[in-house]
């Protein structure tokens, strides 16, 4: 489905949308509100140039081959009579572009192709009776025809219906320039001359079909984006909510989308979370040769992290470390002497939680996060857990983040870290003593789990078959900023993609 393949490549970099508030923000409560944009999008000229060289391949194929009506004609001649002629079968087998444009204006996208060629095949067959012979005459045979100067245009327009992609057709139309047609078989140099007055009725069935065909298409593709899902699940506790918030963004250069980007509970239940400010989402590549520029705001990141802690997921218990001799009270002698004193040489177990949601920082060309942590030292004693202390942590994390295929990766490593008791029942502890013993931990055990959900990262739901490709990351100012190029690496019809996203999202469809 050929013009399908713009939006697709619109909708699918659109869809970039990747799993941070202010310092103030802890324990509100957050409701996810899809009026609000998180995430923005931009589409650069290069990026639509990409668009339209793949829009035309793809409209090439999909067209051919291209069977157009019959053509019956009828002449009169002196002295011979009624003279009539039909083509038939005729079909448009190749299209060759080698001049085309993509354009963008406030109207919409304008997608143009001048100076194409096309062949086409056909078969003819004439026949008169006159009054000179009292028998009908005919004759067939085949013909070829070479259509010069086609010119294909349409501008589409883009807008938010709802929250989802709606696009229109504001304009479309074929134009051909010349016509030959070169017959074969039968005596076919006695009737070249009656056949090249078919020439505007074939040029205008090619006008007609071509039309035809891309306006079918546009509405295909229109229902296709209606069908998209406005939220994409990430798990089976999480999704990414992907509704459009207000119209595209057209200039001369580029063209732009506002997401709502933020993570939400599948049953859509409210989620715990913090305070946020939605400032405009906008998008800035210092290197404008890149396709694609996407803009994800800290509110993004500090969704995940509110949702995940409501889902109670940010608590474990650690049975084993590197250091095994951490986890027998012999090992904290010297650090905790009444510990071992009251529980000799039992073995003990780490419940680690969070005390609250981890807060994300993005600032320039770093990202900060805070974590607080309640770390309850739990000591087996004949089959059962008893609690003993619980050390309070406030630990100061720097990430990173980098794109991998379509999905957002990160990892984060220990800058430095704050603690207080919290309660005991084996006395006061000597938290100077504690700190080596906690920094360990943190770094050998709570780190390395983090760090093995980061690696694998959040999904960037592209449609199928598109891939970023040479991927920059930049963080400013509450913001990080993916700027990259974009490969194709599998065709797809509109009916595949639509059925890919059935079977990946379980649509209820």
């Amino acid at each position: 489905m050929a013009p399908a393949t713009i939006l697709y490549m619109l909708i699918g970099i659109a869809s970039l949308f990747i799993p941070s508030p202010t310092q103030s923000q802890t324990q509100s409560h957050f409701q996810p509100n899809t009026d609000e944009a998180f995430t923005a999008i931009v589409i650069s000229q290069r990026g639509l140039d990409f668009v339209k060289d793949l829009l035309i391949e793809k409209a090439v194929s999909s067209i051919v081959p291209l069977q157009l009506p019959k053509i019956e004609k009828s002449i009169k001649i002196p002295f011979v009579g009624s003279v009539d002629m039909v083509l038939s079968d005729t079909t448009i087998y190749q299209i060759n572009v080698s001049e085309s444009y993509a354009k963008l204006g406030d109207a919409g996208v304008s997608i143009i192709v001048s100076g194409a060629t096309c062949n086409l095949s056909m078969n003819w067959y004439y026949s008169y009776s006159t009054w000179l012979v009292p028998v009908e005459i005919s004759d067939r045979g085949s013909a070829s025809v070479q259509v010069e100067g086609l010119e294909v245009g349409l501008t589409l327009g883009l807008g938010n219906q709802e929250g989802t992609l709606k696009l229109s057709l504001l304009d479309c139309g074929c134009y051909v320039k010349d016509i030959s047609i070169k017959l074969d078989g039968g005596a076919s140099w006695l009737y070249q001359g009656m056949i090249d007055a078919f020439e505007e009725q074939i040029g205008s069935a090619v006008e007609s079909a071509i039309t035809k065909k891309l306006k079918e298409g546009i509405l295909k593709l229109d229902t296709f984006l209606q069908a998209l899902p406005q939220e994409i699940p990430v798990d089976d506790n999480a999704s990414l909510n992907v509704t459009f918030v207000n119209d595209p963004l057209l200039s001369n250069a580029s063209v732009g989308f506002e997401i709502n980007g933020l993570f939400t509970e599948r049953k859509r239940d409210p989620v715990l979370g913090y305070h946020h400010e939605n400032s405009k989402t906008s998008v800035f590549c210092p290197d404008s040769s890149k396709m694609v520029g996407i803009s994800l705001d800290e509110a993004v990141f500090n969704s995940a992290s509110a949702l995940y802690y409501n889902a109670a997921f940010m608590q474990w218990i650690v049975d084993k470390v590197p250091d095994q001799s951490l986890l027998n009270t012999a090992g904290w002698r010297f650090i905790v002497p009444q510990l071992y004193k009251k529980y000799p040489n039992d073995d003990m177990t780490l419940n680690i939680s969070l005390s609250s949601p981890p807060v994300v920082i993005i600032a320039e060309n770093k990202i900060d996060a805070t974590i607080n942590v309640d770390l309850i030292i739990d000591v087996l004693e004949a089959g059962e857990v008893v609690p003993v202390a619980c050390i309070s942590l406030v630990i100061r994390a720097s990430g990173l983040v980098k794109v991998a295929g379509n999905n957002l990766t990160g990892s984060v490593k220990l800058n430095d870290f704050t603690m207080s008791l919290k309660w005991s029942n084996i006395g006061n502890l000597r938290l100077y003593l504690v700190q080596p013993v906690m920094w360990t931990i943190i770094q050998t055990v709570f780190l390395p789990y983090a760090n093995s959900h980061l690696v694998q990262g959040f999904p960037l739901p592209v449609i199928h078959g598109f891939t970023l490709h040479n991927a920059n990351i930049i963080c400013s100012d509450s913001r990080i900023m993916v700027c990259s190029d974009v490969i194709y690496t599998e065709t797809n019809n509109l009916s595949q993609l639509l059925s890919i996203w059935i079977d990946k999202y379980r649509l209820p469809f």
